[in-house]
């Protein structure tokens, strides 16, 4: 029997979003147990909000949130998508298991973890890259709403915000997940469950 074709998934994060993170890691397991291909793409809590009313510490955050996703973008155009996901791997880590601060040591250590060339860390501070940010965000957006976040996932034509998970659903769980996410992106007309959050980010 020939081996099933990959299932493409495409899921847009922001580096900074810690649900992203652990949504992003379960996608990794999901990929060990089901035949899906996960395809990375970048989004932006800073475009998301801006122009919105939010509280002054959350704004201090998101004024931090611009600089990684430009990296992000740069490397992107310069190397190809493929190296979103290990640069993803590294400034994840940092960003969420270790607490590292948001700076541009950081961001270096990340990207030489990934292999890539130190001064990309440059498009920290260039808007130049704001447009193919922009645009790569709205491709996401454009498929689920501007009321949702980060992450997005769409697979089979249909995307949705989340899912939003603590812990990192692994092995068997992971697949169930799965499951479901398929389950509901084959309902005609589905659009939300939702439950309020009870629990904070775990990231083992």
């Amino acid at each position: 029997m020939p081996a099933q074709e990959p299932v493409p998934v495409d899921f847009w994060f922001d580096p900074l979003c810690p649900w992203a993170w652990i949504a992003s890691r379960w996608l990794l397991e999901v990929e060990k147990v089901r035949p899906v291909s996960a395809r990375w793409h970048v989004m932006s809590l800073a475009v998301l909000n801006e122009g919105k009313d939010v509280p002054e510490q959350y704004r201090e955050a998101i004024a931090q949130a611009w600089g990684p996703v430009r990296v992000a973008i740069a490397a992107e155009q310069k190397f190809g998508p493929e190296v979103l996901l290990p640069l993803y791997t590294a400034l994840g880590r940092r960003f969420h298991h270790e607490q590292a601060p948001k700076d541009r040591a950081t961001v270096e250590a990340a990207l030489a973890e990934a292999g890539l060339p130190s001064d990309l860390a440059d498009a920290m501070d260039d808007p130049s890259f704001d447009e193919a940010l922009r645009a790569s965000h709205a491709d996401g957006m454009e498929r689920v709403g501007y009321e949702v976040g980060t992450p997005v996932i769409s697979v089979d034509g249909v995307s949705f915000f989340g899912p939003v998970v603590s812990p990192i659903p692994r092995g068997d769980a992971a697949a169930r997940l799965w499951d479901g996410v398929l389950a509901v992106a084959g309902t005609d007309g589905f659009f939300e469950l939702k439950r309020s959050r009870t629990r904070d980010p775990i990231f083992d």
